[in-house]
């Protein structure tokens, strides 16, 4: 009955081990976007350095209802972000999408989170 007890202590705490681990690898992430006249770029920022070791794909939408869709709204760009500085920088250059509302999306990757930017209106 004692090695039952002690085997299941052990395996809660192997797991407890592995969970917060798992939980410190989830980095909170930030992504921005500025710009004009077409040419959007922005940064990809976190307070976990790992979330900021590896290019991250950033996609730009212009926003079609009244709040961010990215399934419905239209891709009008996309980017890896890059070491530069910092953070990560990513730029899709000019789009040709001059009017509207604008937002940047990078997905969760590698235990790091996703995030939507603001919207901007252009």
């Amino acid at each position: 009955m004692k090695i039952k007890t002690l085997t299941a202590t052990a395996l809660v705490g192997i797991v407890g081990m592995f969970g917060a681990a798992t939980a410190q690898a989830d980095g909170d992430t930030k992504v921005t976007i500025k710009g004009d006249n077409g040419d959007y770029y922005g940064y990809v920022k976190s307070s976990d350095p790992d979330c900021e070791s590896f290019d991250r794909e950033v996609k730009v939408y212009e926003m079609l209802g009244s709040k961010p869709k990215p399934k419905q709204d239209m891709e009008i760009g996309s980017d890896t972000a890059q070491p530069n500085g910092p953070h990560l920088m990513w730029s899709i250059g000019n789009s040709g999408y001059k009017d509207g509302y604008f937002y940047a999306k990078v997905k969760k990757a590698n235990g790091c989170d996703a995030d939507i930017s603001k919207v901007i209106a252009r």
